[in-house]
C-alpha cells in the first residue's frame, strides 16, 4: 500500500514537471531581483543610518531619528499587509499586481528596510580605532564609507546578505497566497485547494534544499572574506 502512495505520489510530480519548473523559474525571479534591489538600496539606507548616528562621520540628530523609526515602522509591517498596501503603487509601476515582478517590488520594499538594519549593525562592528586612524590620516568621508568601513564589514555583510536572500525566499511563498506566484502559489493551488498533500511536501523539500544550499554558499564566502 506505502508503495502504491508513494507510486501515485511520484506519478502526480511528475505529471506537474511544467508547472514545477514555471514555478520554480517564478521564485528565482522574484527572490533575485528583490534581493538585488534591497542590498543595493538598503546598503544605502544602512550606511546613512551609521554615518548619522552619535558620534560618527556626519552626526544629525534629527536625521537619524526620521530614518530610525521609518526602518523601524516598515519594519512592523507584516508582509501581506504590505502587499495589500502597496497594490497601488505596484500597479502604477509595473502595471499589475500579480506575477512575479509584482511581488518582486513588494519583497523589494520589505526586504530594503530589514537589510538596511542589517548594514547598521555590521558597520556598528568596526572598531572605531580603525575609523579613527582613517580620519588622521585624511580620508575623505566618501573613502571611509567605502575603503574602511563597508571592507571591513565585508564577511559580516555577506552573512547579511544570506540571512536576508533566506527571508525573502520564504516570503516568496508567501506572496502565493494573492498572486504573486512561484512555488507558494503552487503549493495552495494544489496541495491546500486540492488537498495533493504530496505536493507540498515535494514543495516543502525543494525550498529546504534551496535554504541549506544558499546558506552553504553564503557561509562559504563569509569565510573567505574573513580575515580576522
Amino acid at each position: 500500500m506505502a508503495d502504491l502512495t508513494f507510486s501515485k505520489a511520484l506519478a502526480t510530480i511528475s505529471g506537474m514537471k511544467g508547472e514545477i519548473y514555471q514555478a520554480l523559474g517564478e521564485t528565482f525571479i522574484m527572490v533575485g531581483l528583490s534581493t538585488l534591489f534591497a542590498v543595493v538600496f538598503g546598503t544605502l539606507l544602512g550606511v546613512l543610518l551609521f554615518v548619522t548616528s552619535n558620534r560618527q562621520l556626519h552626526y544629525n540628530k534629527p536625521l537619524n531619528f526620521v530614518l530610525d523609526n521609518l526602518v523601524n515602522l516598515m519594519r512592523a509591517f507584516p508582509f501581506v499587509i504590505l502587499m495589500i498596501a502597496l497594490i497601488p503603487a505596484t500597479r502604477a509601476i509595473i502595471g499589475s499586481t500579480i506575477g512575479p515582478y509584482a511581488a518582486s517590488l513588494v519583497l523589494s520594499v520589505s526586504g530594503l528596510f530589514y537589510f538596511a538594519r542589517l548594514v547598521e549593525q555590521n558597520l556598528r562592528e568596526v572598531p572605531r580605532g580603525v575609523i579613527e586612524a582613517s580620519i588622521s590620516m585624511g580620508a575623505t568621508p566618501l573613502t571611509i564609507i567605502r575603503k574602511v568601513l563597508l571592507n571591513e564589514a565585508r564577511a559580516g555583510m555577506v552573512s547579511s546578505i544570506t540571512v536576508l536572500a533566506i527571508g525573502l525566499l520564504s516570503y516568496s511563498a508567501a506572496a502565493g497566497m494573492i498572486g504573486g506566484g512561484g512555488l507558494g502559489d503552487l503549493a495552495i493551488r494544489y496541495g491546500y485547494y486540492r488537498y495533493q498533500t504530496e505536493v507540498i511536501i515535494f514543495i516543502v523539500a525543494i525550498l529546504v534544499l534551496m535554504v541549506i544550499a544558499m546558506q552553504g554558499l553564503g557561509n562559504w564566502i563569509s569565510r573567505r572574506l574573513d580575515k580576522r
